[in-house]
């Protein structure tokens, strides 16, 4: 059996518009390397890191706080050895936190002969996702392990759904250059909401699960409506009501939030209308002095893997 191996963690789009906090989805070319390394040294010991400036100590870096709690749970006769290649920009809202910590933990779930099924792997990287967002969810997590859509129907017990997706729905991601802590963006969100609002949003989500099973593009595009958590958080988003704007005008299917932002997703029917959306989304934060990176990713059905 290989003492090391090296992964693929991607990139993911949590909350989807109306699925807040419960529904995620899985990018396809964009994600952090990581390498896991098996050692006669007991313990979680992070050796490498590089592309952003964070903590060595295990304790204090999400890669290693999960990979702690399935250390003590399994508690194996060796250790390991971490590095990172971060190719994703912290707090950028396209699941920075969550690739990390589903990385080192599916890493030594491979190399200790797969012992834990993917539920088990999503609920050891919730601890070290928690560390970022100051609380326990699994919207990023579950896709980047799972692939594809997934819904996290309940954290305790932990049940996550895989939801299928229709085979040419792309998405178009736009990160403008700065920083939205999720903590931060949590905080400002109301503690009650009025029930038509409630209403309005669950009746959004479950159409957004029917379209996703049965590939009714225009039903997906009337379903991408959130009431409840995009009126506050879109303040925190500069030209985030014009990116919108543009993405429609360009024929995507419907855009939000990516996680807790600052990244803004869209949806669209093929690659061609999903080349177009990046170019008019483009031209907005052009005009300003805000910088920016680009995605276009077809929605990756496999999740994390061995590269």
């Amino acid at each position: 059996m290989n003492n090391e191996i090296k992964i693929f963690s991607p990139a993911t789009v949590a909350n989807v518009a109306c699925g807040f906090d419960v529904l995620g989805f899985c990018l396809d070319t964009i994600g952090d390397e990581m390498v896991i390394r098996k050692t006669s040294k007991k313990g979680i010991h992070i050796t490498k890191i590089e592309g952003f400036d964070l903590p060595y100590e295990a304790e204090l870096n999400v890669a290693g706080v999960s990979a702690l709690a399935m250390y003590d749970a399994i508690q194996p006769d060796c250790g390991f050895e971490i590095e990172i290649y971060k190719n994703i920009k912290p707090g950028s809202g396209i699941g920075s936190s969550a690739a990390s910590a589903v990385g080192s933990v599916f890493g030594m779930n491979e190399l200790l002969g797969k012992p834990y099924n993917k539920t088990e792997l999503t609920q050891f990287s919730i601890k070290g996702e928690a560390l970022a967002s100051q609380c326990e969810h699994a919207d990023n997590l579950a896709p980047a392990i799972f692939g594809g859509f997934t819904l996290v129907k309940s954290l305790s017990p932990l049940e996550v759904l895989p939801i299928p997706s229709p085979d040419n729905l792309y998405v178009t991601i736009i990160h403008p250059q700065i920083e939205i802590k999720t903590a931060e963006a949590r905080a400002i969100l109301p503690k009650q909401v009025a029930l038509q609002d409630a209403i309005t949003q669950w009746a959004n989500f479950g159409s957004l699960i029917h379209g996703l099973h049965t590939g009714d593009y225009g039903l997906i595009s009337r379903s991408l409506d959130d009431v409840i958590v995009e009126p506050h958080r879109s303040k925190l988003i500069p030209y985030y009501n014009e990116v919108k704007t543009a993405a429609l005008q360009s024929g995507a299917l419907g855009a939000g939030i990516s996680g807790s932002g600052p990244s803004i997703f869209t949806f669209s029917n093929g690659i061609e209308t999903a080349k177009q959306v990046e170019i008019a989304i483009s031209k907005v934060y052009g005009n300003t002095t805000i910088a920016f990176d680009t995605y276009v990713s077809k929605i990756n059905a496999e999740g994390i893997k061995i590269i």
